[in-house]
């Protein structure tokens, strides 16, 4: 299995140096505190005009509210002013395309401080600029916009995932009303969109259809997985729910909080693929890193990275080379999530959240799956718990 990461803090620094250069408490004052990180946590990371975990949520869940209400379904990737993940949700049926362009978008919108729709625009008016566009590493779609407050720059959105009715509907629409409703009326209006140029030289190649005569069945209650037409989407019955994920997700949130601590958190599915992330504020790049590839090495290796974590340590000979050469991260918080012994994804924790990123995890899974899921257990003799 090929798990892909697309650029996780890419653009590092893009706002931070300026941040520091020109004092970050003149941003502070710039832009209104709930909306930026703010307090000790932006004195952590440095930098008082980035996206704060709350401003993210809240434009994710305006937009797949929207979403819902058009009977459509999105996935939505939100980025601070770095470049880093702060908020990402996949909804229920969303596949690879889905999930990757909605990044792409966010990180097109950020590196141009415009929306993604102008590149696209540029594209239609002049076709031979595609490939300057490409080579920049832009993605001339619509669905991207930067996330100005004051004029100031603290994150981008990206969309991906639905078919466009402009003006009705679109990835872009999704996201301009659902910033609006969070930001206020200071967010710009859309840009026109301008038609496509028709085909000079159309094909008739006949175009095949691919559609699984039933949708795919899941032992496991239907709030575990995705079932029902998202299912069908994707030819398989047992990729985590969104729900189950949100849920994993705040149930580690709030435990952090109450000790005293912050994390960030990757919920992939059994393909590697985004379901949910957050970003904690006060977490820095490490930090959200360390997160994913924990995730990564549970899904690839079938175990919890403590498990490992814990053979490096007693016994050191032959596990870095695979460690090395296969990519996994050997620090504990990364578990399959594996319920009624049927894997539907993994989570990743990393940034300590106050009392250790496993237990962060643990707490999680047992809140949403109970009994049915299945946990490290730690042998008495090695000082049980966890």
């Amino acid at each position: 299995m090929k798990l892909r990461v697309f650029g996780l803090g890419w653009g590092m620094g893009l706002a931070a140096a300026g941040a520091i250069a020109l004092g970050g408490m003149a941003f502070a004052q710039n832009v209104p505190e709930q909306f930026v990180v703010s307090g000790k946590a932006a004195e952590r990371i440095q930098d008082f005009t980035t996206i704060n975990l709350a401003t993210a949520e809240r434009i994710a869940e305006g937009c797949e509210k929207l979403a819902e209400a058009q009977g459509v379904q999105i996935s939505i990737m939100v980025l601070d002013n770095d470049g880093n993940h702060v908020y990402m949700d996949r909804m229920d049926g969303q596949g690879y395309l889905n999930i990757v362009t909605a990044d792409m978008k966010a990180r097109t919108a950020l590196l141009g401080r415009e929306p993604s729709k102008n590149r696209m625009n540029r594209v239609l008016q002049d076709p031979n600029q595609e490939l300057q566009q490409i080579q920049l590493g832009f993605f001339a779609n619509s669905g991207g916009l930067p996330i100005v407050v004051n004029k100031q720059l603290i994150g981008a959105v990206g969309v991906g995932g639905s078919a466009p009715r402009v003006p009705v509907w679109s990835d872009e629409i999704c996201a301009h009303k659902a910033m609006v409703e969070v930001i206020g009326p200071s967010v710009p209006p859309l840009v026109e969109d301008l038609p496509r140029r028709e085909n000079a030289n159309p094909g008739d190649r006949p175009v095949p259809r691919f559609v699984a005569a039933a949708p795919p069945k899941s032992s496991l209650p239907a709030e575990f997985v995705v079932g029902g037409k998202g299912a069908g989407n994707v030819f398989d019955g047992n990729q985590i729910s969104l729900a189950a994920a949100r849920k994993i997700a705040r149930t580690c949130r709030d435990w952090a909080e109450s000790k005293g601590g912050t994390m960030s958190l990757y919920i992939i599915n059994t393909a590697g693929e985004f379901v949910h992330m957050e970003r904690m504020d006060g977490q820095v790049y490490n930090n959200i890193r360390t997160a994913l590839l924990k995730a990564q090495t549970a899904l690839q290796t079938r175990q919890p990275t403590s498990i490992r974590a814990a053979q490096l340590r007693n016994d050191p000979s032959g596990l870095p080379r695979s460690s090395a050469y296969f990519d996994f991260f050997a620090v504990p918080g990364g578990i399959p999530i594996v319920v009624d012994g049927q894997m539907i994804g993994a989570v990743g924790v990393g940034g300590g959240a106050g009392g250790g990123d496993e237990n962060c995890a643990i707490e999680g899974l047992q809140a949403t799956f109970g009994d049915r899921v299945t946990l490290p257990v730690y042998p008495a003799a090695a000082g049980g718990g966890r």
